[in-house]
């Protein structure tokens, strides 16, 4: 009897240590994890079709590697590389592979529920990090803590200019 009462503690305390972990390790939980993003591209650039209302650079940009990660809890990690004005006709020859802009932005968007009307209805809530350096060539890393809407459903991640304008977003 007395073997089978301090199995049963320890099973007991086992699994209060696993949910305690399985909380903690709850903050870390992934909503996306991804390796590419794509620059934008013509028909994307300026104002004309805006991707979730976000606009798109005024010229052409292309990526190379990238890695990032959102948690459920708002921390935002990207590792960008080679986030540069694309070898194309629209951009002046003296900016083609390069960057221009000395600090990127992230937006985080995502669709979610506004609980504001009656019914409830579906809308779009963007959240934008500070700034973070980049340079010449386009290489930056950006780690940030974002309020993010309850739930973000289908979030897309941009890379911005300082005013908004997207250069890559996640895709492929």
């Amino acid at each position: 009897m007395k073997r089978l009462a301090l199995t049963g503690i320890c099973m007991l305390a086992a699994t209060g240590l696993m949910s305690s972990a399985a909380m903690a390790a709850g903050g870390q939980d992934k909503i996306l994890e991804f390796d590419t993003m794509v620059g934008v591209s013509r028909p994307y650039t300026g104002t004309a079709n805006p991707i979730r209302g976000v606009n798109g650079g005024g010229l052409p940009w292309v990526i190379g590697p990238v890695e990032g990660e959102l948690t459920i809890d708002g921390k935002l990690e990207i590792r960008v590389t080679g986030l540069v004005f694309a070898d194309d006709p629209a951009v002046p020859i003296q900016n083609r592979g390069r960057n221009t802009v000395p600090n990127f932005r992230a937006i985080v968007s995502c669709q979610t529920v506004n609980m504001q009307t009656d019914p409830p209805s579906p809308q779009v809530l963007n959240v934008t990090t500070g700034l973070f350096p980049a340079t010449e060539a386009g290489n930056a890393y950006i780690e940030a803590q974002v309020d993010l809407p309850q739930p973000c459903i289908a979030p897309i991640i941009f890379v911005t200019n300082p005013n908004g304008a997207w250069f890559a977003a996640t895709g492929m």
